[in-house]
């Protein structure tokens, strides 16, 4: 929505006398609003630490069941039927942490949902880890989904709206990598200890969490949304650095909270009034782009894959553990240089190949052709998938997520966006050994036309965000 200039200018008057009257050691009006470039970021960073511990713990229930499968069955004598439940509850404790997130967040605060959410959190790992049947088991693993799907959502918004905009691209995609190290982690640990202390292990993150909460400030930008001035100024000054001059970044964020507090209080249909249209069709279209271009089938059976075509599936589930781990950091360092559209082309085109290459491995085993070729190319077109996903696909729909919505339909617009992301999940991996038993190599045609379908999406739909201001890029995207 546009910036009416009365407000502007009223507003900027406003905010920014008494700014300037505490800070008198600054030098007058705004053109030195850079040197908020010269405070020390080190809070920035360590709330950033202290966040994505959500995102390890994301990681540790997504990546728990996979090693513990088979002791888990044995050591309480549960059929498979019962286990597979176990496993997919998951995703549904996680779709309704998805819906509850974003109020929640709104209404207590980003650090107060964050506490909530690690509470459920401790409880799910300590229900499984005392588990003495199926009953025990599926509360936890739905608790723990429940913060999974939360934090899902919180994690990289929180981020988003405290770090600077040169760095907050970087500082988001960090969300993904925590997420991919720690399930690397789970299958590597997982085949050392047994599924009651890998359980115990998941406390961890949580309870980092919840003492980092402690030492970090609560977002400044929710805190000017609900009018706690003092408050939102001593926070952003924090996170700045207390040599830095924030009365120019302070008076963009009052001038745009302003401006939304002109507007009624947001409901979900409100979404899809014009205003906002293009910012939900671009953060929904995303999580669409991401999940049912194959990413959790493949993810969840890729030892199958490997297995059908004939290589080693501990060699292959290793490797794409760790080229995970190493291309998910690689994209998070290159985020803020070369921006969020070109990653995701170049992911996208990537994942397309990848898609084409295995679909040829299947083609030439079922119809017996040069199948010497057939593990080569299955490998090569999996590795390549992950790669691909992982520097553009996997991190950057979360930051862009994080960017476009207003704040004040951030909380309804950011759940909606999570539940498309986790009923895709969920969707993916249902049907992925329905689709491979009707016809391997069609399943990963199937999934080329998805991504191929995502790249013209892309193209078309999806703006560039590296370099601008949170506000800066929602005027523009709901002007």
């Amino acid at each position: 929505m546009p910036i009416k200039e009365d407000v502007e200018h009223g507003v900027e008057e406003e905010i920014r006398e008494p700014l300037m009257a505490e800070n008198k050691n600054l030098t007058d009006g705004l053109e030195d609003h850079d040197e908020s470039s010269k405070g020390h970021p080190w809070m920035v960073y360590f709330y950033t630490i202290v966040a994505v511990c959500g995102s390890y713990e994301f990681g540790s229930c997504a990546g728990y069941s996979s090693p513990t499968q088979t002791a888990i069955r044995e050591d309480l004598g549960l059929t498979l039927s019962e286990y597979s439940v176990f496993g997919s509850i998951l995703t549904f404790g996680a779709m309704i942490g998805a819906i509850t997130s974003g109020p929640i967040a709104d209404f207590i605060g980003r650090k107060g949902a964050m506490r909530v959410y690690s509470a459920f959190g401790v409880a799910g790992w300590l229900a499984i880890y005392f588990a003495k049947g199926a009953l025990s088991l599926d509360i936890g693993r739905l608790a723990t989904g429940y913060g999974m799907g939360a934090f899902s959502y919180v994690v990289p918004v929180l981020i988003a709206e405290i770090a600077p905009k040169d760095l907050r691209g970087a500082l988001t995609a960090v969300n993904q990598f925590m997420i991919c190290a720690a399930v690397s982690v789970s299958f590597i640990i997982g085949n050392v200890l047994s599924w009651r202390a890998l359980a115990l292990t998941g406390l961890i993150p949580c309870a980092v969490l919840l003492i980092g909460l402690f030492f970090i400030p609560e977002s400044p930008r929710w805190l000017a949304k609900m009018g706690r001035q003092k408050e939102f100024e001593a926070s952003l000054q924090k996170l700045r650095g207390k040599d830095a001059n924030i009365s120019h970044e302070a008076a963009e964020i009052q001038e745009y909270i302003a401006t939304l507090e002109n507007l009624p209080k947001a409901k979900l249909l409100d979404l899809f009034e014009r205003r906002y249209l293009r910012s939900v069709i671009i953060g929904v279209g995303l999580m669409v782009c991401q999940q049912f271009g194959g990413i959790n089938g493949i993810c969840f059976y890729v030892s199958n894959i490997f297995e059908t075509a004939g290589f080693s599936s501990t060699v292959g589930t290793i490797t794409y553990a760790l080229l995970q781990v190493v291309v998910t950091g690689l994209g998070a360092a290159m985020i803020d240089r070369v921006g969020r559209k070109p990653l995701l082309l170049v992911s996208g085109s990537g994942l397309v190949a990848a898609c084409i290459i295995t679909a040829v491995s299947f083609f030439l085993k079922v119809h017996e052709l040069s199948l010497n070729a057939v593990p080569i190319l299955a490998v090569t077109g999996i590795l390549l998938y992950i790669a691909s996903f992982s520097v553009g696909m996997g991190a950057v729909p979360w930051v862009v997520m994080s960017e476009i919505f207003p704040i004040n339909i951030k909380g309804q617009a950011g759940s909606l966006a999570t539940l498309v992301n986790w009923f895709g999940a969920w969707l993916c991996s249902y049907t992925f050994n329905y689709l491979m038993s009707w016809s391997s190599y069609g399943t990963f045609i199937l999934y080329a036309a998805i991504n191929a379908l995502a790249i013209l999406f892309i193209i078309g739909v999806v703006p560039e965000t590296k370099g601008k201001t949170l506000e800066q890029i929602q005027a523009s995207i709901n002007a």
